[in-house]
């Protein structure tokens, strides 16, 4: 199938706009990392109008599928963990070809997971932790328990991926295959939540106090880009939070992950005047206790 992709590879190698050309080849009958097809072809590039554009090949019983992928559209891949498999993808591929060892050098970054990417990982994994723990139990407190256990599932999603992190790896697609070797404690709570034979609800309530505990008990390492970025300045309002640069990406998670902080005593509320008589406007600073 290589041979026969040559071409199609080649064309794009000789283009300036080209980082680098990669190859992901099934390894087993049923393999789950190239989407069923026999060979996925990574062509990172430098920029396009389109961030990700994807063709479909078939040649005889076999098929292959390029992604053409903007360095833009890749980072954020790595940043938000919104494409998982594209960590599966670097790490399996073979190099075709790569402009200035652009490809070497990423994979190695990959590997090494130097602290600060970590760092806004483990944020942005906390706030979707905070969020699905809040709003699962909202819907437990309201009798709602098959949708909060839904909640509940993915908050200990987060929170494995959370724990992963923080042990300086890469969560991947297998997540729960890492944390059963790294976190047994929250390991042990997926399997009581999936297999106990008590009810429903009771389960949950057992969840919800075991995950208090570890989301406390992680609440520094979770908190801490957040608070870096919200130090650099003295009063913050909502609005000039939701816009920093390095903020967006906590997107709708961000005001609880504000709101649980107020509560934890990480940030302050500040009460800024209007010209409405005892109304103010709600502005935000990191806590004086940790100036």
């Amino acid at each position: 199938m290589e041979d026969i992709l040559r071409p199609i590879y080649q064309e794009r190698a000789s283009q300036l706009n080209t980082l680098g050309v990669l190859m992901v080849q099934k390894k087993q009958k049923l393999s789950h990392i190239t989407d069923s097809f026999d060979v996925i072809l990574l062509v990172l590039i430098k920029e396009a109008e389109q961030p990700l554009f994807i063709k479909h090949y078939t040649y005889h019983d076999k098929k292959a599928a390029m992604h053409i992928i903007t360095e833009a559209k890749l980072q954020e891949w790595l940043l938000l963990g919104t494409n998982r498999k594209i960590f599966e993808w670097l790490h399996e591929a073979k190099i075709i070809f790569d402009r200035n060892e652009y490809v070497a050098e990423l994979k190695t970054e990959l590997r090494e997971f130097p602290f600060n990417g970590r760092k806004i990982k483990m944020g942005l994994e906390f706030a979707k932790l905070i969020r699905r723990y809040v709003d699962g139990k909202a819907l437990f407190e309201g009798h709602q328990f098959l949708d909060a256990y839904n909640y509940v599932v993915h908050s200990l999603h987060h929170l494995a991926r959370l724990a992963v992190l923080e042990n300086g790896l890469h969560p991947e697609l297998t997540v729960w295959n890492q944390v059963k070797q790294i976190e047994p404690e929250i390991f042990k709570l997926y399997e009581e939540l999936v297999y106990s034979e008590e009810t429903l609800e009771k389960r949950l309530e057992l969840l919800f106090l075991a995950s208090e505990f570890m989301i406390h008990s992680r609440t520094t390492i979770g908190t801490n880009h957040f608070l870096e970025i919200l130090s650099r300045k003295e009063v913050w309002q909502f609005n000039e939070i939701m816009n920093e640069e390095e903020l967006t990406p906590y997107s709708v998670d961000l005001a609880v992950l504000l709101e649980y902080m107020i509560e934890k005593h990480l940030v302050d509320v500040v009460n800024i005047e209007t010209k409405g008589q005892g109304v103010f406007h709600r502005g935000y600073r990191l806590s004086k206790k940790l100036s």
